[in-house]
């Protein structure tokens, strides 16, 4: 039995492994009917796709063309030589490594890899935009990233041949008179690309796989110490709280402890800011450029939106996306660790410790594709605070 019917309300599976007294390998004592249920939680993987009703170009092979042509493309910036891969590069997993993302000119906050974005619900670290479209022209308009404007965008489609074929083929006409449109219609080909960035399926995946089905062979594969660290992160930790589903995210905001400025050197207010500038935004759902029909506007938020409240970030390719923090202010996985290991106001639980950190590390490390040592080398202990 696959996930998919367990999550239509069947445990069926869980409950037998369980009954089967199914233990994990060497001294761990076997996993509850509860932490079954957590970390069936946590896939399949991948998720099906599905196409995005306010982009009518989504999930079309030649928008996809499109997409990759303008992702690659110095046409889009009025910056000599940047493109959009220059900070989300695909060897570095469409990150850019830095701590901070460098445009035009230097920004306030760290470079998200866009592998798994289309799972998002609300873009960016702030959530100042509801759709992958209007995300992909925020860089385009942004006097600090790429300082182009509409029609700049516009005369980008109209007089690159390659660009004009392409988005012919991918929208049924030439580009458009209307520079807004265009800029758009840019907008909505770089998401239906970026909406097939897919992380690849991992350690972890198989782990989780064979616990669903049931085959203690398989999941012995796993490793002792990341077992300990999954422990942790569905339980004392409370990691799942946040990092949940099948991303390792639950798209919302969450107040960060570390406090960060912007360029300007005012506090970065995270949520409370992106929904200002959601609210001022041309490029929202159920807005002009909305394409899915009938379509209402999105509330900006379901809680008041929080001042230093960040969106969740997902956690595949974790270790491979240094360094870590909204303002890519901490360098070390292990030390990534550190703000939500002290004592959290409410929980009867003591912090965790260095020895457990370091489990959740090799936990964390089985949740990128290539084959990676799940322990921390001497030179990364040391480094671990």
């Amino acid at each position: 039995m696959r996930w998919g019917a367990l999550a239509g309300g069947t445990v069926g599976a869980l409950a037998l492994v369980a009954g089967l007294g199914f233990a994990l390998p060497t001294e761990l004592p076997p996993l509850r009917p509860d932490e079954l249920a957590s970390v069936g939680s946590l896939g399949p993987w991948p998720p099906p796709a599905a196409r995005d009703a306010s982009n009518r170009v989504s999930g079309r092979a030649e928008a996809v063309a499109l997409g990759e042509a303008l992702f690659h493309s110095t046409r889009l910036s009025t910056v000599g030589g940047l493109r959009c891969a220059s900070c989300h590069a695909p060897w570095r997993r469409f990150t850019d490594g830095r701590a901070r993302a460098l445009g035009a000119q230097d920004g306030a906050r760290n470079t998200p890899t866009v592998l798994n974005v289309r799972l998002q619900h609300w873009f960016g670290w702030d959530g100042a935009n509801d759709s992958l479209w209007s995300q992909s022209i925020r860089p385009m308009l942004d006097a600090r990233e790429m300082r182009a404007d509409a029609a700049h965008i516009a005369r980008a489609l109209r007089d690159d041949e390659t660009l004009k074929r392409l988005y012919a083929g991918a929208f049924g006409h030439a580009p458009p008179t209307d520079d807004e449109m265009a800029l758009v219609d840019a907008g909505k080909a770089l998401a239906a690309y970026q909406e097939t960035l897919a992380s690849e399926r991992t350690p972890f995946d198989a782990f989780r796989d064979a616990l669903v089905r049931g085959d203690g062979d398989a999941a012995k594969r796993y490793p002792v110490a990341a077992q300990r660290g999954l422990r942790l992160f569905i339980g004392r930790g409370q990691c799942i709280a946040c990092h949940a589903g099948a991303n390792f995210s639950d798209g919302e905001f969450h107040r960060s402890r570390i406090a960060s400025k912007l360029h300007d050197g005012a506090a970065d207010a995270g949520r409370a800011l992106g929904v200002e500038k959601l609210r001022g935004s041309a490029y929202t759902r159920g807005g002009r450029f909305d394409d899915e029909i009938n379509a209402a506007p999105r509330a900006a938020s379901q809680q008041p939106a929080e001042a230093g409240a960040f969106r969740t970030p997902g956690l595949r390719e974790v270790s491979a996306t240094a360094p870590y923090m909204h303002d890519g202010s901490i360098a070390n996985l292990c030390d990534s660790l550190q703000p939500h290991a002290a004592l959290q106001e409410g929980r009867d639980a003591p912090a965790l410790t260095l020895a457990e950190r370091r489990d959740l590390v090799a936990f964390l490390r089985t949740l990128g594709a290539q084959e990676q040592a799940v322990v921390l080398t001497d030179e990364e202990a040391m480094n671990c605070r």
